[in-house]
């Protein structure tokens, strides 16, 4: 870990250099990626140094501990060793978090689409509670959160949902919820108590910046209005805004119904096409790069069972890194980042021994 930081804070002085040359202005992208390379380089120096500083005063403070005999100066030694030996772990975690580089994609804006499996009605009340989960989780972040389309249940929750998340390292610490999360727990609708395990499906999409977007030919869109759907109320919309479209050469299609513009519907299910078109793009040409690696590293695709949650035990449990806590109540509540971190560095290192 220190020849990594070492080459790391030389790159810090380099990048330092770069952005000192004003020509560096003229272009705009790479004049972004190095600040925000600069920004994560100069975390690591911080981090790095503080660590430091924690381990030779812990040194310093034993040392003297062992030739000191004064009784209150011995307690506040003791006291000052016990502190500092708690902070050591917690930076070296920070450390080694921040070792993983950054991505070009890390904060971009990310589209997370969540599906009922099977399960029926507890299925649909599931997604609902995930739905929520997210929402906590980028408010916690701050993050922003836009819900693009939904598809409310009779009995709580949706058959589907998609949401827009958009912030820092949005896109870094989601990325990995793709594939089919189980959950086990008695419904609602159960009069006898018994445990029920249903599942839901979760697509994570990385939107299409200026450099990905594609041109999409009207004539190959097949695009449907209806009146939107919902759980009944005086807010249901009675007119034909709800839009579907339909990439006909490739059968994807998305749908909107939030807005009570069509207009605007119209927008956001193009929004959702075109992260569709780009991920399957990008799918073909990993795949054919290295099928193997793919493999290997996890695709995200929703045939996976990655995750279970366990209501009666309140245990999460991710099958991938085999990490299980025992705080679903909280992890429900929005407190993801302990998992979405462990997921982003066991990535990482599957990456480099790949």
């Amino acid at each position: 870990m220190e020849n990594k930081i070492e080459r790391l804070l030389g790159r810090l002085s380099q990048v330092e250099q770069q952005l000192l040359d004003p020509s560096i202005f003229s272009d705009q992208k790479i004049y972004k990626s190095l600040t925000q390379e600069h920004a994560h380089l100069s975390e690591v120096k911080k981090i790095s140094e503080e660590l430091l500083k924690v381990v030779n005063a812990l040194q310093e403070n034993r040392e003297l501990l062992k030739t000191e005999n004064d009784v209150d100066f011995t307690q506040m030694l003791r006291e000052e060793i016990a502190i500092l030996d708690k902070s050591v772990p917690l930076l070296e975690q920070r450390l080694e978090e921040l070792l993983v580089p950054p991505d070009p994609t890390d904060s971009r804006n990310t589209i997370v689409e969540i599906r009922a499996g099977t399960g029926g009605d507890e299925a649909s009340i599931f997604v609902g509670d995930v739905v929520r989960m997210y929402q906590f989780f980028a408010n916690k972040m701050g993050w922003r959160c836009e819900m693009l389309s939904a598809s409310p249940s009779e009995l709580g929750g949706y058959k589907e949902a998609v949401m827009v998340l958009a912030g820092l390292d949005v896109y870094r610490f989601m990325k990995y919820e793709g594939g089919t999360h189980r959950v086990q727990r008695v419904p609602r609708t159960e009069t006898q108590g018994r445990v029920h395990t249903s599942a839901i499906t979760i697509a994570v999409l990385p939107e299409p910046d200026e450099d990905e977007d594609i041109v999409i030919d009207e004539k190959d869109l097949r695009i449907d209005t209806y009146r939107s759907s919902g759980a009944g109320g005086q807010h249901v919309n009675t007119t034909d805004s709800a839009v579907r479209i339909t990439h006909i050469p490739t059968g994807v299609a998305c749908y909107c119904q939030e807005e009570r513009s069509q207009h605007k519907n119209k927008d956001k299910a193009m929004r959702l096409l075109k992260a569709k078109l780009v991920e399957e793009e990008r799918r073909k040409k990993e795949a054919a790069i290295s099928s193997q690696r793919s493999a290997q590293v996890g695709s995200g695709d929703r045939s996976e069972r990655i995750r279970t949650y366990n209501f009666p035990q309140n245990r999460l449990t991710d099958h991938r890194i085999d990490l299980t806590l025992y705080n679903l109540s909280a992890i429900m509540e929005g407190e993801l980042l302990t998992v979405s971190k462990a997921l982003v560095a066991y990535f990482h290192q599957l990456r480099l021994q790949g």
